[in-house]
């Protein structure tokens, strides 16, 4: 197989992007079709691209994936505040990426299991990279930990969009919400995450000795 040439490549990344847009608005309900009009090429050459349009959305799942890790491992491997500040600063550059993320999880299905599962292989890498630059705290259980930041930050989000009152039909604003969300939970993720929220260890304590001997017959 020859390699693409720029042009192709362009274009190639182009239906890309307005695909992840068109899922993030629209749903993977979203024609071939809207796709292609929206990145202002034929329905033809996205599937000259692609193939088809579920190979069209495991490539916008790769790219989705890609742009989270490099973000996240930018962010958790930094001594320097101006990295965190930059990305603040941009948050609402991240709509289209977090609307596509809600719709898979508002969507299911095995594509949204698969998708979910590598970005929580990639968080433990991140989380594990943070801690060799000594800026994250080990964990007892590195995959558990990345399962619950992940579900945590997923569930305020969806929380924030599910109560937003809207006429039927009305698309969500994903910058406003984004800009919300920035606005109402760092503050408190940065307190609990830096400064931790318990001031004794009782109940991870006794957590751990209840796991590690439990009662008779709840082994």
């Amino acid at each position: 197989m020859c390699s693409a040439s720029r042009g192709d490549l362009t274009a190639r990344a182009r239906i890309r992007d307005a695909a992840i847009e068109c899922f993030g608005q629209q749903g993977f309900g979203v024609s071939v079709r809207a796709i292609a009009k929206h990145a202002g090429v034929s329905a033809g050459l996205v599937i000259h691209h692609f193939g088809s349009k579920e190979k069209l959305r495991e490539a916008c799942d790769d790219h989705v994936i890609q742009l989270i890790r490099e973000t996240k491992t930018e962010t958790l491997t930094s001594h320097d505040s101006q990295t965190f500040l930059h990305q603040i600063a941009e948050v609402e550059e991240y709509a289209g990426i977090l609307a596509y993320l809600v719709r898979a999880l508002q969507t299911g299905g095995k594509l949204l299991q698969v998708l979910y599962e590598r970005t929580l292989t990639d968080a433990e890498e991140y989380l594990a990279k943070g801690v060799e630059e000594g800026v994250i705290r080990p964990s007892r259980d590195p995959a558990k930990r990345a399962r619950w930041l992940a579900g945590a930050g997923l569930g305020s989000i969806l929380l924030l969009i599910t109560l937003q009152e809207r006429e039927p039909g009305e698309d969500i604003d994903f910058r406003r919400i984004m800009r919300e969300w920035s606005e109402e939970m760092i503050l408190p993720a940065l307190e609990t995450y830096t400064e931790g929220l318990l001031t004794e260890r009782t109940m991870l304590d006794a957590y751990l000795l209840y796991i590690s001997d439990p009662p008779e017959g709840e082994s």
